[in-house]
């Protein structure tokens, strides 16, 4: 049987093409997809579209928009054999990172995808990568299962984990990159799979989603000349209930008593406290130094090795689903959708 695909189509700069009378860029219509990239024929799938409307600048993304492809994917989800959301750039790897918890029990790809440059240009990547994303969600292993069974961003040469990605480029058409983990597939003359780096879910649950976001999140980000009364002003934003503290290197922050003390009075008041690093390699390691040490003794919760993008849409997913502070921070520290690697604590 054909590939059954359907394409969730938000906006972007994939989705322009150039007016033939007036030389403008207009959004895509997807409702003439084949007219646009005739190459699509030559899969041979049965593709279906979503389109929002109007579409959308990822710097427009929110929690709705995330809540909108959901439930698109979730209401669609046993009417397909895998799934592609066209999304801008900017945002794109926050909104994978979401749908990565969002949506329990996946066993279906979703491949997320964009360009640099619009459909309707003479040198865009957008035509290459939404077919090379059509080509993964239709792939299939030697037993007739999915080969990715996982939310995943395609971009020009790479398929990376989604809640593992970041965007590194304005400019360049290979635009994002997975700084600790592995490629899924790499895509050259055809796509080769690193079977090992991908999800193996064999769970036969149904899909289980959580649509329910809590936005009382917001990041700290500390730099030299951070004073306190800046810290405690952050600290106690009204309703605040989670903090992601991006920290130096291995999860470290300043010694003086002040720091240390804004930040336990601000976990003795309930809020989570999540410390990732600012670096784009590695991860956390309280135990390495004075400053990350502190930190975890006063109560803040180890990121290990997440993203940015991973660790502030994990925290408004868990406390989307009503969890207690305690439980949150738990879930935190353990991978739910293969976001993180657990770096072990050296006493």
């Amino acid at each position: 049987m054909k590939p059954h695909i359907l394409i969730v189509y938000t906006g972007g700069t994939i989705g322009m093409i150039e007016d033939p009378e007036t030389k403008a860029l207009r959004p895509f219509d997807f409702t003439h997809l084949m007219e646009n990239v005739p190459k699509i024929r030559m899969l041979d799938y049965d593709i279906d579209n979503i389109q929002f409307h109007p579409p959308i600048d990822s710097s427009d993304m929110d929690v709705s928009h995330w809540q909108t492809i959901a439930h698109s994917i979730a209401d669609n989800y046993d009417a397909y054999d895998g799934f592609v959301v066209l999304h801008g750039t900017d945002t794109m790897a926050y909104t994978a990172s979401a749908l990565s918890f969002m949506l329990g029990n996946l066993c279906k790809p979703v491949i997320i995808t964009g360009s640099q440059l619009p459909i309707g240009e003479v040198r865009t990547d957008g035509e290459e990568n939404l077919i090379t994303a059509l080509q993964i969600a239709a792939a299939r292993n030697v037993s007739g299962s999915p080969t990715v069974r996982e939310v995943a961003i395609l971009f020009e040469n790479y398929l990376w984990r989604g809640n593992r990605a970041t965007k590194r480029s304005a400019d360049n058409f290979n635009a994002f990159k997975s700084n600790n983990y592995p490629a899924l597939a790499k895509i050259g003359l055809g796509i080769t799979f690193d079977f090992d780096a991908l999800r193996k879910i064999h769970n036969g649950m149904p899909l289980d989603p959580n649509f329910e976001l809590d936005t009382h999140v917001m990041p700290i980000d500390l730099f030299p000349g951070l004073n306190e009364h800046l810290l405690r002003y952050q600290l106690a934003a009204p309703d605040v209930r989670g903090v992601v503290l991006r920290t130096y290197g291995a999860g470290n922050g300043p010694t003086g008593g002040w720091f240390i003390d804004a930040i336990r009075e601000a976990v003795d008041r309930g809020v989570v406290i999540l410390n990732v690093t600012q670096c784009v390699n590695g991860g956390v390691q309280t135990s390495r130094y004075m400053g990350g040490d502190y930190l975890r003794a006063a109560g803040v919760v180890s990121g290990h090795d997440m993203t940015f993008e991973a660790a502030i849409t994990k925290m408004m997913y868990l406390f989307g689903l009503g969890l207690d502070a305690d439980e949150v921070k738990r879930r935190l520290g353990v991978s739910i959708a293969g976001e993180l690697t657990v770096i072990p604590h050296r006493k």
